[in-house]
């Protein structure tokens, strides 16, 4: 398999949920009641009518095996939607919202994709055949094995302009993308896309480059649209197709050309826009056997819901495509979406997008040319990675739960999402532990879309107050994952990020950042936000609490593994990061404590600007006292002598992974399997790293407490965490470093440098060194010279593998690794640049 159907530590199945998670083995909770807020009646009302007549549709809907017990409740409960009023229908993400953000680059898995904001979309792509070692390949989603020499946009606002650079063996693509609402548009407004080629080796006296461009028009609903015949088109304007649909009204597609150009067209009827690729890849194929021309065949089955354009041109040429709504003043329209007037509106709106980056940023006199290139690329990226997608999750049944069709899973109600994703090549969906960090960025350029987005996630919530940590959503965004990886599991999380931009925002209202119509759209939100925040919250005060009161630790480890060197914590973020060696329900882990730190603070602080006073919050201001208490905290995890703050479990340091013989079925094979060699006992965990600084990244840590003075050691030694490249995720003196995990599994949190963690350490030096204190000066110090380091790193890989990368390997000169181009939280460098941290519980 290759690009994003690679089986990475991102895409693994979930472990079974361990014995230690069952809640029979453990006390009642204290904590904020559910839904005690304005909401309460709403609830209750509903709970009382709508919840139950769907779960009573659920029991017709799905049929299991066996009776009508607690698991089949349970699962019911796990697909059956949270019964509030929907984040999405407040009156700010209404008809003109709605309408702005209709039309985009949404579709990223793709190299340029371009849909609509709604379930069932026209859809538009661009597919070109690159011919490398005498083969013809055909691009269109995606894919490191495609090994572009670059691929990514250099600008991009989120909304109606994108730039974009393609660089494929020998060929220069700019790929341009420009909306607006002019007179006589429908609805969502008209778009132009120019495809500009170059020849990277004219210069060099090469001869010009025959290229073979393929431009498609898809209707996911499976209405047919007219095609219009192309047979004696050269240059100019043409028109390629038209059609009529109820949201958009009338629509029409011309494509403009000034160079000699020659189409050939191809036609299908499917509902599959998953299989485009195989579908242009095998038409081709045929054609070419029959006639020995590489072009589509000029046939177009009855009723095509699909039309495929071959664009086939000498290189340097510019090609301009421009989609109309409406029926008024079309050829006006055209002549301002093409050519000459076209150039100069993406000339505006660059201009536009880099006097914004550099205001909102202000980053001129903080990083050289060089590297502020590098950050606008990053930011680019990350808002052009923003998709939109529609479908139903698969959720996990209980192990050895099974429907009456065999199926080991249920479907989740029918859900939208507009988010950002890590990657468009690895990872072209939504992932929740991953869009807080996301959003940090976004929010400073776009409130709005950050809004949404967050609306999105959050009406994603289920009865129980679990939102799914992957969202895999429609058939092209599962072609993506292999299958036996799309299964979500309702006993498991992911951190809680999402907390980390609602804090920002609150801080931006504290410091009076925000206009008052921003103020007062941002208090909306969080007005009807409340009830599903805290509901969310409840999930994780219920579900990962510890044995004792304010103890928390990720569920779901697997505790009869033998297997894995150290069983892995998948629902932490941080996978195979070293844990107490043998799982069991009095573990604690500190980052989760953490992070109910910082959720139980946002929802107090949220409480008091939203003036509510009942038991809700003064449970939220008790836990939050509670969690930050520095002494609990000393007691529960911290090591006095390295002064470091690690897990506490059940573990041991004497296990090691061991080859031995297995026979089966009269077969000899080897396997890999842990050994133990020493009984474990309950002690702290001995590793340092990413996990061991999450107090002093929350500023629980007083700034005049040697344990800070300790915590600057740590970061600052070079046999533990400190690199030339940025931190290491583990110390280099754990016996766990650089350790695979199973025989196919490499060290993935195990030493290599992760930006996102390492923005989140500089946050916590950039706040010490603001205070006053004995350590004031040093934090400042430390600060200057990783974040230096990290600016320095980033952009060198960049401009030799032209990628942002999803971590950086410091064994080798801070080579970036894993997947590309990994445009999420590595965009953090943006920040980085920007000296733009979030305020976290202080």
């Amino acid at each position: 398999m290759t690009g994003g159907n690679k089986a990475t530590h991102r895409s693994r199945p979930r472990p079974s949920p361990d014995s230690s998670s069952s809640s029979a083995s453990k006390p009642k909770r204290r904590g904020p009641p559910n839904h005690r807020h304005g909401n309460q009646l709403l609830l209750r009302t509903l709970l009382g009518l709508g919840a139950l007549a769907l779960v009573g549709a659920l029991v017709c809907y799905y049929s299991f095996g066996g009776g009508e017990g607690e698991l089949v409740r349970k699962v019911k409960r796990s697909v059956t939607p949270l019964p509030l009023p929907k984040m999405m229908d407040l009156p700010q993400f209404g008809a003109s919202h709605k309408e702005s953000l209709y039309w985009g680059t949404y579709r990223p898995h793709v190299y340029l994709g371009i849909r609509a904001r709604t379930p069932q979309s026209l859809i538009f792509g661009i597919m070109w055949l690159a011919l490398k070692n005498g083969q013809y390949h055909l691009r269109h989603v995606c894919q490191d094995s495609d090994a572009l020499g670059k691929y990514g946009w250099t600008a991009h606002d989120g909304r109606n302009y994108g730039l974009q650079m393609i660089k494929d063996n020998g060929l220069n693509m700019e790929t341009s993308f420009l909306k607006e609402k002019g007179e006589g548009s429908g609805f969502g407004g008209d778009w132009a896309v120019r495809l500009d080629l170059k020849n990277e080796m004219l210069n060099d006296g090469a001869e010009e480059m025959a290229t073979h461009l393929f431009f498609y028009i898809a209707d996911e609903s499976g209405k047919s649209f007219t095609m219009e015949s192309q047979e004696a088109y050269r240059h100019g304007t043409t028109l390629l197709a038209s059609g009529s649909r109820e949201d958009i009204g009338d629509w029409q597609i011309h494509l403009n050309s000034l160079e000699s150009v020659e189409i050939h067209t191809a036609g299908y009827k499917s509902p599959h826009m998953h299989n485009l690729t195989e579908l242009v890849q095998g038409t081709l194929a045929m054609h070419a056997r029959r006639t020995g021309l590489i072009q589509l065949p000029d046939l177009t089955e009855e009723s095509s819901n699909i039309m495929v354009y071959q664009i086939s041109t000498k290189v340097p040429s510019k090609v301009d495509i421009a989609f109309l709504s409406g029926s008024s003043r079309i050829e006006e329209r055209v002549a301002s979406l093409t050519g000459k007037k076209l150039t100069s509106k993406l000339q505006d709106r660059q201009k536009a997008f880099e006097e914004k980056y550099d205001r909102l940023f202000d980053i001129n006199h903080k990083v050289t040319k060089e590297e502020k290139t590098v950050g606008k690329a990053a930011f680019a990226n990350l808002l052009g990675g923003i998709g939109y997608f529609f479908g139903q999750s698969k959720i996990a049944l209980p192990e050895g739960f099974t429907q009456k069709n065999g199926e080991k899973s249920v479907n989740y109600w029918p859900a939208e999402l507009y988010t950002a994703v890590p990657s468009r090549s690895f990872f072209p969906r939504g992932f929740l532990w991953d869009e807080g960090f996301h959003q940090l960025p976004i929010r400073r350029w776009d409130l709005e879309i950050t809004l949404d987005i967050l609306g999105h996630w959050l009406d994603l919530v289920n009865l129980d107050g679990w939102i799914p940590r992957e969202m895999i959503l429609g058939a092209e965004a599962l072609s993506k994952v292999p299958k036996d990886f799309v299964v979500q599991y309702p006993s498991n999380g992911n951190p809680p990020t999402l907390f980390l931009v609602i804090r920002d925002l609150l801080r931006g209202i504290e410091a009076k950042e925000f206009s008052s119509e921003e103020t007062e759209k941002i208090t909306k939100f969080l007005e009807r936000a409340y009830a599903r925040l805290n509901s969310w919250f409840q999930w994780f005060n219920t579900t990962q609490s510890g044995k004792n009161e304010g103890t928390f630790y990720w569920h779901g480890r697997d505790n009869t593994t033998n297997r894995q060197l150290n069983p892995q914590t998948l629902t932490s973020g941080f996978d195979d990061y070293p844990r107490a060696s043998h799982p069991n329900d009095e573990e604690r882990h500190v980052d989760l404590r953490c992070w109910m730190l910082l959720a139980s603070n946002c929802m107090n602080s949220i409480g008091h600007i939203l003036k509510i006073k009942d038991f809700n919050q003064k449970d939220y201001a008790e836990m939050s006292k509670q969690l930050s208490d520095f002494e609990i905290l000393n007691q529960m995890h911290l090591d006095e002598k390295s002064g470091a703050y690690f897990d506490f479990g059940n573990h041991t340091e004497k296990v090691r992974l061991r080859w031995k013989e297995v026979r089966e079925n009269d077969v000899l094979r080897r396997e890999l399997v842990r050994e133990t060699l020493a009984q474990p006992e309950m002690r702290l965990v001995p590793h340092i790293g990413f996990v061991s600084l999450f107090p002093f990244i929350m500023a629980i840590i007083p700034p005049e407490s040697w344990i800070l003075e300790k915590q600057l050691d740590l970061i600052s030694n070079r046999s533990i965490l400190w690199t030339d490249y940025g931190l290491r995720s583990l110390s280099k003196t754990s016996t766990l470093y650089m350790k695979h995990n199973t025989e196919h599994d490499a060290p993935y949190w195990r030493g290599p440098v992760w930006i996102n963690m390492n923005y989140m350490i500089l946050s916590g030096l950039h706040h010490y060194s603001t205070l006053d204190g004995p350590y004031r000066a040093r934090a400042a110090e430390l600060y200057e010279e990783l974040r230096s380091n990290l600016i320095r790193n980033i952009v060198k890989n960049y401009n030799e593998a032209g990628y942002l990368f999803e971590n950086y390997n410091e064994k080798n000169k801070g080579k970036g690794q894993g997947a590309r181009p990994f445009t999420g939280w590595t965009s953090l460098v943006v920040l980085i640049m920007s000296e733009s941290y979030p305020i976290l519980t202080r």
